[in-house]
């Protein structure tokens, strides 16, 4: 590949790829701009963001940015978010809290907040659909299917018994280790290893993890005086949290297999 061919690829993929993060992009702009100016008293800041994003929702559809199926994800990744968030910030764990006030929400957790999950699901499915993936060597569905359901179910057990957390990474290496993703910027794939894939996604969610906990959107025990950078180890989490949204929109996408030998 030629310099010429490798810079016009690098503009496209990055253009792709912010368009596939136009709903998390969104969601974090406002975060962020609402904690420096926020004028309306007579709406709490939580309610404002959660408006906002149904409203988001309705123009992407709207003008067609956005495909039905894409909106189903959204609204599935929405409630099984919603049912850990219960869960995770219950007084009896309070893994982390949302400090401010609202009305739209259930016990502790503000409604907004299944939009920043579903965010995740946006991206993949939309990503999807704009890089014309494809897989070699991809796992069968059931697999998967089982290794995100213990992912689950770790998440609230983890907190009663042994954390079963870097089995299921173990595992995971074990199911993808050979997959490899292909992804079409221009006019040909490019590919490179899933597990690389997920890695760097998780990477970026943390990135706008400590965004958003900087913009007071949920506060974690260690952040409770000051703010500080959430810790590196929270990686792990965002990786089994990206492996379970992918196999989520990969339970109702159609997984493309490359024929073998089949040209780059």
């Amino acid at each position: 590949m030629d310099i010429k061919t490798f810079a016009k690829e690098l503009w496209l993929f990055g253009v792709k790829q912010a368009y596939a993060c136009v709903f998390g992009g969104f969601l974090l702009a406002l975060m962020l701009i609402t904690k420096f100016w926020y004028p309306l008293e007579a709406l709490h800041r939580y309610d404002f963001i959660f408006l906002a994003a149904i409203g988001f929702q309705i123009l992407l559809l709207v003008f067609r940015l956005e495909t039905l199926r894409e909106c189903v994800v959204i609204l599935v990744f929405h409630i099984v978010a919603t049912v850990m968030e219960l869960f995770k910030t219950s007084d009896a764990i309070g893994a982390w809290v949302y400090p401010e006030d609202y009305v739209f929400g259930i016990a502790n957790v503000p409604l907004f907040t299944g939009f920043m999950y579903s965010a995740v699901g946006s991206y993949i499915a939309r990503v999807w659909r704009i890089f014309e993936f494809e897989y070699s060597y991809y796992p069968p569905k059931s697999l998967t299917l089982v290794l995100v359901t213990l992912v689950y179910i770790n998440f609230f057990s983890h907190h009663y018994i042994w954390d079963m957390r870097w089995i299921l990474v173990a595992f995971t290496f074990f199911l993808f280790y050979r997959t490899a993703i292909y992804y079409k910027i221009n006019r040909t794939h490019r590919s490179m290893p899933l597990l690389v894939g997920w890695f760097l996604v998780a990477l970026f969610i943390w990135f706008a993890e400590n965004i958003a906990t900087y913009a007071n959107i949920w506060i974690y025990p260690n952040q409770a005086s000051e703010w500080q950078m959430v810790p590196l180890a929270k990686l792990s989490s965002w990786f089994l949290l990206m492996l379970l949204s992918f196999v989520l929109v990969a339970s109702i996408n159609k997984i493309k297999i490359r024929r073998k030998n089949e040209a780059i």
